[in-house]
């Protein structure tokens, strides 16, 4: 069992519809040694991939992306959910994406300047279900023509299909923690090498 994993059986609560609150270590308040962990062991999966930036998406993202972008030295670029008034349209790459956890659709967008054909990019995320956000940011790197090196999830609910799709991309996608079954009262984690 790894650091993340624990941390989720001692602090995590489960809701009804399948929701699994972390807000006190991941994603309301930030623990940053665990932050520096996660950013550690992404490196250490992903290891030399060439990657130029992490991609991520506001807000929940942007603290597990943060220092995994510290542990390659390279810039966070996060996918805003609110189009900014100084932005011209034909600045911007933009998808659309349907939160699992809002159950709403809203567009995401990244300054052109910031994404490029010459860039190789990790993708970040909080939370993997459906996999609705990662395929917004795939679409977005698709629109910059810049290469995916991989995907890195938090936390994996195993038993939504998002996982799924994005591994028969052919994609590396990597889950610190992939959850298969909860409850009120139990979690039971996926055994990963």
């Amino acid at each position: 069992m790894n650091k993340l994993e624990e941390r989720i059986l001692s602090d995590g609560r489960v809701l009804p519809g399948e929701i699994l609150k972390v807000d006190n270590f991941l994603n309301h308040q930030i623990d940053i040694s665990l932050m520096e962990w996660i950013g550690e062991e992404f490196k250490r999966r992903f290891g030399d991939c060439g990657v130029t930036k992490v991609l991520t998406l506001e807000a929940s993202g942007i603290p597990p992306a943060v220092l995994t972008a510290y542990k390659y030295n390279v810039p966070l670029v996060f996918a805003k959910k609110a189009k900014s008034g100084n932005l011209g349209d034909q600045d911007l790459y933009r998808a659309v994406v349907k939160s699992y956890t809002y159950g709403n659709e809203f567009t995401v967008t990244v300054v052109k300047k910031y994404l490029s054909a010459e860039d190789t990019v990790l993708i970040i995320d909080d939370f993997l279900a459906k996999g609705e956000a990662c395929s917004g940011l795939l679409e977005i790197c698709r629109q910059a023509g810049a290469k995916v090196a991989g995907i890195g999830i938090c936390i994996e609910k195993g038993f939504q299909p998002g996982g799924q799709k994005l591994r028969e991309t052919g994609l590396q996608v990597e889950s610190l923690a992939i959850i298969d079954s909860m409850t009120d009262d139990s979690i039971t984690f996926r055994a990963q090498d």
